[in-house]
């Protein structure tokens, strides 16, 4: 109800201050894509009519990769037309185009990301391997959720693995929120990255808001399923602790005004790689101390890999696709980790599929009934076999 809300603030603030109107000059689209060889256009007008001429001169963050034609031009006063502006792709990557002047308040609207591409073909590919993978990701919860409703126990399933879990994708939903919904955040965000791009879309929100509903459902059946005596370690609390610690401060600086919130977003995010990180470390060493995979679900596992092996895949497409290598070589931290789970994947697939195949725990785990779902039958049982008390009249 309370992301509801903020999302009805946020909007009803966006549509007030598109009601707005300020004088100068602005474009009909902030982002454009081009092919190469091939020509793009778009269109400078003006916000209202302007009481002096205005001359515009583009500029370009990389010259080689595009041409603008023309490059410069002056809008008349009192002017009602459009000045059209055509792309030609030259070279792929991403370029910025900005607008100079002598009255730089009456253009500082006019400015473009362009991206220039080599195949509009290798564009809904990746736009393909995207939705897959999220659909992968979003659905990749369920089948350990299936499995333990089906067993009526979660023995097999490590505990300090959910829990790391919740932690991170609570921290993860907290960053989304954070740049999605609020004004503050995003105004410092684009105080540091001008005329950047928010890098949280919708997408992002749900599906971290998702997975923590999804955690909390397996949590909840931790609490309620035959468990074995399972329990957090107290490695898991201790590293907890320390990222508890990570959080409390951080956001006692941004309350004090010591750092932005935006800080605070950053810190939890970072707190979330750690997470990411060794998260599947507990969950491989149960594995291998019980010898067997049963209770731990693979569809988990080859759901999570397709995610990972196609995120990975897009980050390559797309480096191809827009000479963007840098984005992978030059930040390796996201496709890094996106390697590192599928990895571990792998070493799941390993252990599940070759090592401990012919464990035959599989089918006496699976056979095993809850304890604690079956007290209220023994409840009601007992009950019906009580004699029954003599009424006085």
């Amino acid at each position: 109800m309370n992301t509801f809300l903020l999302a009805l603030l946020f909007w009803a603030t966006v549509a007030l201050g598109n009601g707005q109107t300020s004088r100068g000059l602005t474009v009909d689209s902030h982002d454009i894509t081009v092919l190469l060889n091939t020509n793009e256009s778009f269109i400078v007008f003006a916000k209202e009519d302007l009481t002096e001429p205005v001359s515009v001169r583009l500029l370009k963050e990389h010259d080689d990769h595009l041409s603008l034609d023309p490059e410069s031009f002056t809008y008349p006063a009192g002017a009602t037309g459009n000045q059209t502006v055509v792309i030609t792709g030259l070279r792929a990557g991403y370029v910025a185009v900005t607008a100079v002047d002598g009255s730089n308040e009456l253009i500082e609207d006019v400015y473009l990301r362009v991206t220039v591409a080599v195949s509009k073909g290798l564009i809904y590919t990746s736009i393909v391997f995207g939705w897959v993978y999220f659909v992968a990701w979003s659905v990749s919860f369920y089948p350990q959720i299936w499995i333990n409703f089906r067993r009526k126990s979660v023995e097999g399933l490590n505990f300090d693995f959910v829990i790391l879990n919740i932690v991170g994708f609570t921290l993860y939903s907290m960053f989304n929120c954070g740049l999605y919904f609020f004004d503050t955040m995003q105004d410092e965000y684009e105080s540091r990255h001008p005329r950047g791009l928010n890098p949280v879309m919708l997408n992002d929100v749900v599906f971290s808001l998702h997975a923590m509903f999804a955690t909390i459902i397996t949590i909840v059946q931790c609490c309620i399923y035959e468990r074995a005596g399972q329990r957090v370690s107290w490695t898991a609390y201790s590293l907890l602790s320390v990222f508890g610690v990570v959080v409390v401060v951080s956001a006692s600086l941004a309350a004090a005004s010591v750092i932005h919130w935006l800080d605070f977003l950053y810190y939890c995010s970072y707190v979330k790689l750690a997470i990411t990180i060794i998260k599947y470390v507990p969950q491989a060493l149960m594995n291998y101390r019980r010898k067997s995979t049963a209770g731990w679900s693979i569809g988990n596992i080859l759901l999570d890999f397709t995610g990972g092996t196609l995120s990975m895949l897009q980050m390559i497409l797309n480096g191809f696709n827009y000479d963007d290598w840098a984005s992978i070589f030059g930040d390796p931290t996201k496709f890094g980790l996106g390697l590192f789970s599928v990895l571990f994947d792998v070493f799941f697939m390993l252990q599940h599929y070759v090592f401990y195949r012919t464990n035959p725990s599989y089918g006496r785990v699976t056979r095993r009934v809850s304890v604690y779902a079956l007290r209220p039958v023994g409840f009601i049982m007992r009950k019906l076999c009580q004699r029954p008390k003599r009424f006085h009249y």
